[in-house]
Order: C-alpha cells, then sequence, then structure tokens
C-alpha cells in the first residue's frame, strides 16, 4: 500500500506538485492522468525515492509489496520503503547492448548473482515475448519490444510495487494491447501497479484513476465512478452533411467534437439541446436530418470536464 501524505515539490517559484495526499491499496492498478507538465512524472519520481520532496511524505508499507527493504532516503520522505520497479517515460537502456547484457547489468545494479538474472529474465522474457530476441541489440528493437524489454529490466528484481511512466506512449495499438495484456498478468499474480497514461482507453483499464493538474489531485476514484458522477449527458448525433463546425457555438451544448460521421455532443439539458439542433439544422435548409442517440459518458469526457473546470 502507498500513502502519500502533503507531498510537494517546487522548482524554483513554479510548484510542480503541490499537497498531494492519497492512497494506493495493494493490489490495484491505479492510473494517473493529467495534462503534460501536471506533476505526474514529479510525484512518480518522489515516490520511487528519485527526487527528493520538498514537503510531505511517502510510506510505502509491507501490505503494497511482497518485501519492505531495509534503509531509508537521506531525507527519510520516504518509510517502510519496499521492493519496487521503475520504468521511465523514455527509453533508458543501452542501445548498443544486447537485451540479456541490459538486463545483466541492471540485475547486478540490483546486487543479483548471474544466476539468478539468468533465471528470472528466462520467466520474464518468456511472458513478454523477447526471449528469442534476448541477442538482439536494444536500438534494433521495435518501439514496442524496446518497452518490454524496458519493463523486464524494471521487473528483475521481482518488485511487488511497479511504477510505469506514460510506458507505452508512442506505441502502435497492438503493442499497446499486449503490454497491457502483461500488466494484468503481473497483476493477477499480487502486483501493486502504478502508471501514468495519456490514453483514457487505457484509463479506463485501471482499477482507480487519480486526476492530477497544475500539480494538485482533483479527482480520484474507480473509472465507474468517475464516470456515473459525470455532470453532463452525451448525445452521439448524426447529420446527412459532414460539417464539423456545425453545432460550435450553440449556448445549449457544453461541447462538441467530431469522429468520422458523427458528432459527440456534451449538454445539460438533452430536449432542450435537440431543439436547438434540429432548429438550427432547419435554418441551414438540412430538413429533419438529425439522427441522435444518448450514450455513456467516457474518461475523455471526464479528463475533458475536470481539465475545463481546472482552467475556469
Amino acid at each position: 500500500m502507498i500513502k502519500i501524505e502533503k507531498l510537494g515539490k517546487d522548482f524554483g517559484n513554479i510548484i510542480a506538485v503541490g499537497a498531494v495526499t492519497m492512497r494506493i491499496p495493494a493490489g490495484d492498478i491505479f492510473g494517473l492522468v493529467g495534462p503534460d507538465g501536471a506533476g505526474k512524472t514529479t510525484l512518480m519520481r518522489m515516490i520511487c525515492g528519485l527526487m527528493a520532496p520538498d514537503r510531505g511524505r511517502v510510506l510505502l508499507g509491507e501490505g503494497s509489496a511482497g518485501r519492505k527493504q531495509t534503509g531509508m532516503s537521506r531525507d527519510k520522505h520516504a518509510e517502510g520503503r519496499v521492493t519496487l520497479g521503475y520504468m521511465p517515460q523514455r527509453f533508458s537502456l543501452y542501445g548498443d547492448l544486447t537485451v540479456m547484457e541490459n538486463i545483466n547489468f541492471f540485475g547486478a545494479l540490483y546486487e543479483l548473482n548471474r544466476s539468478t538474472i539468468k533465471e528470472r529474465a528466462e520467466k520474464i522474457l518468456e511472458m513478454t515475448g523477447l526471449l528469442r530476441f534476448k541477442d538482439r541489440l536494444a536500438d534494433n528493437l521495435s518501439g514496442g519490444m524496446k518497452q518490454k524489454l524496458a519493463l523486464t529490466c524494471a521487473l528483475v528484481n521481482r518488485p511487488g510495487l511497479l511504477v510505469l511512466d506514460e510506458p507505452t506512449y508512442g506505441v502502435d495499438p497492438e503493442s499497446r494491447k499486449e503490454f497491457w495484456r502483461i500488466l494484468y498478468r503481473l497483476n493477477r499474480q499480487g502486483m501493486t501497479i502504478m502508471v501514468s497514461t495519456p490514453y483514457m482507453d487505457e484509463a479506463e483499464l485501471c482499477t482507480k484513476v487519480a486526476f492530477i493538474d497544475r500539480g494538485r489531485v482533483v479527482a480520484a476514484d474507480s473509472p465507474a465512478r468517475l464516470k456515473s458522477d459525470f455532470p453532463y449527458r452525451v448525445l452521439e448525433v448524426r447529420i446527412d452533411v459532414r460539417r464539423p463546425e456545425m453545432f460550435n457555438g450553440l449556448p445549449q451544448v457544453v461541447d462538441v467534437s467530431y469522429y468520422g460521421d458523427k458528432y459527440r455532443v456534451v449538454v445539460e439539458d438533452v430536449p432542450a439541446a435537440r431543439q436547438a439542433m434540429e432548429r438550427l439544422l432547419s435554418e441551414k435548409g438540412l430538413g429533419d436530418g438529425l439522427r441522435w442517440a444518448e450514450v455513456s459518458p467516457t474518461m475523455e469526457d471526464v479528463f475533458i470536464a475536470l481539465a475545463e473546470k481546472e482552467v475556469v
């Protein structure tokens, strides 16, 4: 279990992370979402002990990982240190080393002997589908395979807590799906996972999601609860012409986006919005070509609403 109490970090006059307080139960897949520059990476680095906070503390309890580590960081910001694995946002391994050489290097940093590294690496490489590429140079791997290698190096010390900073950013959709299948398998084996992501479909896969903006956590709950608390209604609208700007500016419409052949329209009052859209179409000589259906909100709808609320 991770317990964060009034954690904060400043860079000069800029508050990168404010007084963040939250709990992450053991066994969760905890998602962290927010715009660029919101403080996600800084928060994760403080949790991992890679960056000293200016205030607050992190408690990594025995319940969130298999074993406690002895020792404390110099500033003692983290108590009850546990074994963890960290995968940074950017690929940070050595391109001129092979897959297995990279794993051996990181295993040695954890003070593991060669036989232990080999045994663990083969199991992890088989799970990630990299076993037959273990002699390939890291520079010659695809983007998705590089991320799997980074994950393997983060797992070689058998962490109870795995912290991943946007691990699938820029990776093709199929590789993203495969990566998340691996995360679910690790989670079923008892691993607690904290992951930041720019993709709202990945946020849907988490057991709990926190939205962070300008260094503050403004909402944190399960995806289902966040969507059920969404204050608006969502309509999927189709018309006989393709004009992405069609419903922009209607006072009855909170937000509108256009995808292919349909509009996703966020409204407060469904009847009033429908009448306004029908009236607009009539004025433009498009008759009664409006076809609509109410649909459930997505995490992307929640994300946009929270982001706009913070801007206001």
